[in-house]
């Protein structure tokens, strides 16, 4: 490197300036300089000329200082398509999870909502299992359409209700069956619409019924809403439960924070009828109990297989809607220790705040809260 080029760095580095040059080259007793500008207004670009010639000139007199000023300006934030902001007049909001399919989240779901009903609080329900919405056939409403309501100037759309549970799910939207073949972005603009754009008024719980797994939908919740916390639903089985495992990691995750208020195990055990007395544990025993302990979460209850809870699903007619059956009470009991972890949670814990993701172009995510 000629003596040349060390002084003209030694001079760039103490003018603050040796990581804004691109590029330098000597020729001879010519100096030839790219350097970055960070503001494009033609002043600001002469005045960094008129600088840099100015200590070149007392500097270095001997050198011909040529410049070419280059302008890249600072890229600025550009936010997720997802904004993230908190629903008038709810007052807590439970995201319902599994860590995989066929272990009755759903089932679990509209039978948490009926016993909050019937304990006198104000529920809604979001049906955020996209492709594989079951709320209409669970409460009877299949075939129905939300309506639309005028709330101040705004039109938004109004929530199907059935036992006294506002309710709203895809399956509304494109009939129960026509299949939903979207991609994560399609999806999450659909929950969006369905959470800031309807009209859910005062509730004292928002239930979300999550589709299984950990993914987009759930990554679009935690950004849209800020979830008080989450209940996950497993059978006793190892293949469910190692899912749970991820389930309840990513609402630990730093990046989510999202409480997990506690772990439901459903299918826990059969009772035939004509043998009162006998449990047969057909996927395994207290899995789902043994797991919360490990995992030091709170254990809710455990549901049996039921002919009856099956049978109430599919005619519309949640099996929590019984009074003093087996199965009711059942329910009740869980969604009690639901309250209970809820109140704890609210009592030590601050509110959850929406998961904030930004992106800067051209950079990996970077996550904010």
């Amino acid at each position: 490197m000629s003596d040349l080029k060390n002084k003209a760095l030694g001079l760039l580095e103490e003018l603050g300036l040796e990581k804004w040059v691109k590029n330098i080259q000597v020729m001879g007793n010519e100096i030839l300089l790219d350097v970055v500008s960070h503001s494009p207004t033609m002043h600001e670009r002469k005045r960094l000329e008129q600088a840099l010639k100015a200590a070149f000139a007392d500097r270095l007199p001997q050198a011909e200082l040529k410049l070419k000023i280059l302008v890249d300006t600072p890229q600025k934030e550009v936010p997720n398509e997802i904004k993230g902001k908190e629903i008038p007049g709810i007052k807590n909001i439970i995201a319902i999870a599994s860590g995989k399919g066929g272990v009755g989240k759903s089932t679990v779901t509209a039978n948490i909502a009926i016993c909050l009903q019937k304990m006198g609080f104000k529920v809604g329900l979001l049906d955020a299992d996209i492709y594989g919405p079951s709320m209409p056939t669970m409460f009877d409403v299949e075939g129905a359409q939300p309506l639309s309501v005028k709330v101040g100037e705004k039109a938004k759309m109004g929530p199907v209700e059935s036992y006294g549970i506002k309710i709203l799910s895809i399956g509304f939207f494109g009939g129960m069956d026509q299949a939903v073949v979207w991609r994560g972005p399609m999806a999450s603009k659909a929950l969006q619409q369905m959470i800031h754009d309807a009209a859910w008024g005062e509730l004292d719980f928002l239930l979300i019924d999550l589709p299984p797994g950990t993914g987009d939908i759930h990554l679009s919740i935690v950004q849209q809403v800020p979830v008080t916390g989450a209940v996950i639903v497993s059978t006793p089985q190892n293949v469910a439960l190692a899912d749970v495992r991820k389930g309840v990691s990513m609402f630990k995750m730093d990046a989510i924070n999202v409480p997990v208020l506690g772990i439901v195990e459903n299918m826990a055990y059969f009772t035939p009828a004509e043998l009162p007395d006998n449990k047969y544990y057909i996927f395994g025993q207290n899995g789902a109990r043994d797991l919360s302990e490990q995992l030091g979460v709170p254990f809710l209850g455990e549901i049996p297989l039921i002919q009856s809870i099956r049978e109430a699903s599919d005619v519309g007619r949640p099996a929590a809607l019984q009074e003093n059956t087996f199965a009711s009470q059942t329910y009740e009991k869980i969604t009690q220790n639901v309250i209970s972890s809820l109140a704890e949670r609210n009592i030590n814990m601050p509110a959850t705040e929406v998961v904030r993701i930004t992106t800067m172009a051209g950079c990996t995510p970077n996550r904010k809260f």
